[in-house]
């Protein structure tokens, strides 16, 4: 789980608490792979608690003193890392604890788009929005005070990433506004050629066709600069012209490919391909497959092969390192697979899995329901049948009020709710006017 360049603690103490540490990594391991039973809040905040004991300790082993990392800081952030996709897993995503994986992912990512200065203010937007929903879920869960120095931690990382986030947003603020579409333009066209550039047949026609565009974008500049209605230079022109150059150059490299990886890096990438297309595929079916702590081995992967790297790049056995080419297409499929990770983590519903069976039909239901009064609505009450009776039977589920799992009430019972109350209202609605028309003299329906 660590790479052989972080040391072991030397402290007797810390080496007591690392013991304790794997083994509660251990039990998180064991029972995120049990796909038997649905995950238990009780069982999840047994090793919370546990693990909260252990960081305590070793907080207060390390006062005062000045510690370098080691393996015990690794499995500290290993089991942080698996308790936050627990927690949303059971349902608890608007605690603390569940922004911890959240932040480790808008991190990575951040450092990917300014390693690589491809993105759009879109991509920005959405973690912006992400890393304030994540301030108030830890300003809120403050006032209980369960581990203040968690919650200290995530704050420190949510910091970290607005400075990231800040900088990022700058290079955008360089570019004139009137020239930023073409500049976004030029980053999805990038984004294109590397989708094409990693599917499993290359067709050189496609690249072709971003190659025209480009041409055509490029031919929009006049001596090398982009110019507004007066024939001014227009603010950022410089680096928009790079980029279109750079985009130009990577279409050279990819033809001349052919698609075709080099045998040495094969493994790397095979690996890579794999991890992005299961997380393609995830995300395609996410609401009916996923259990959140799955995200965890994908993110361990993309993090040792991220951080294998030497100064920026990846070294083969004689320690020359990657060419261009396979740089550029290991850190696109490393930064397209944290996108995935990071999609999937803020489309997470705050419900148990235990209740998402019943959550999904009526996620269902009420898209189907909405798309029935949108086309008009029904004609006679009877068309409605099958959706009421599907809601009655759902509704009758509950114990007291309560969807129950054996003895158990999973966590998620408020949104389930709401949702279920939605779906018999969109019914109801459609009733009543189904009914109205029907009651509707013939000549007033004319006039």
């Amino acid at each position: 789980m660590e790479t052989p360049k972080i040391p072991a603690p030397k402290d007797e103490g810390e080496k007591e608490v690392l013991e304790k540490l794997i083994a509660i990594r251990d039990q998180l391991q064991l029972r995120k792979l049990d796909r038997t039973t649905y995950v238990r809040t009780q069982d999840v905040m047994i090793l919370y608690d546990q693990t909260i004991e252990q960081v305590k300790l070793l907080n207060e082993m390390r006062r005062g003193k000045s510690v370098e990392e080691n393996r015990v800081d690794r499995v500290v952030d290993s089991c942080f890392q698996l308790l936050s996709l627990f927690f949303m897993t059971i349902g608890r995503n608007n605690e603390a604890p569940a922004a911890y994986a959240l932040t480790s992912t808008i991190k990575r990512l951040l450092d990917h788009l300014d390693e690589a200065n491809l993105y759009s203010a879109r991509d920005l937007e959405s973690m912006s929005q992400t890393l304030e929903h994540l301030s108030v879920i830890v300003h809120n869960s403050a006032s209980s005070k369960p581990a203040p120095f968690l919650e200290t931690l995530i704050v420190h990382r949510i910091e970290r990433c607005r400075a990231s986030l800040a900088n990022l947003q700058k290079r955008i603020e360089d570019i004139a506004e009137p020239l930023r579409p073409t500049a976004d333009r030029l980053v999805s066209i990038m984004r294109q050629m590397a989708i094409i550039n990693t599917k499993s047949k290359f067709t050189p026609s496609e690249i072709h066709k971003r190659e025209a565009e480009l041409k055509e974008i490029g031919e929009m500049r006049k001596d090398g600069q982009f110019l507004d209605a007066d024939g001014n230079v227009l603010k950022g022109s410089e680096s928009v012209s790079k980029l279109v150059d750079r985009c130009l150059e990577y279409t050279k490299i990819v033809l001349e490919r052919n698609g075709q990886f080099p045998d040495k890096w094969k493994p790397i990438y095979d690996v890579l391909v794999g991890i992005r297309n299961d997380l393609d595929k995830l995300s395609l079916t996410q609401a009916w497959s996923l259990r959140e702590t799955d995200l965890y081995d994908y993110q361990r992967q993309l993090d040792r092969i991220d951080e294998s790297r030497v100064n920026g790049n990846w070294v083969d056995d004689q320690g020359q390192p990657a060419e261009l080419y396979v740089q550029r297409t290991l850190l696109y499929l490393i930064r397209r697979s944290y996108g995935y990770i990071y999609h999937l983590m803020i489309s997470s519903e705050p419900v148990s899995e235990a209740l998402l069976p019943i959550y999904n039909q009526l996620q269902t239901l009420k898209r189907c329901l909405v798309e029935v009064k949108n086309s008009g609505g029904v004609t006679s009450a009877r068309e409605l049948y099958p959706y009421s009776m599907k809601l009655h039977s759902i509704d009758n589920m509950k114990v007291d009020g309560k969807f129950m799992v054996g003895e158990d009430i999973p966590e998620g019972q408020g949104s389930v709710a709401e949702l279920l109350a939605e779906c018999f209202d969109l019914n109801y609605e459609l009733r009543v006017a189904a009914e109205a028309a029907t009651e509707t003299p013939p000549s007033e329906q004319e006039s």
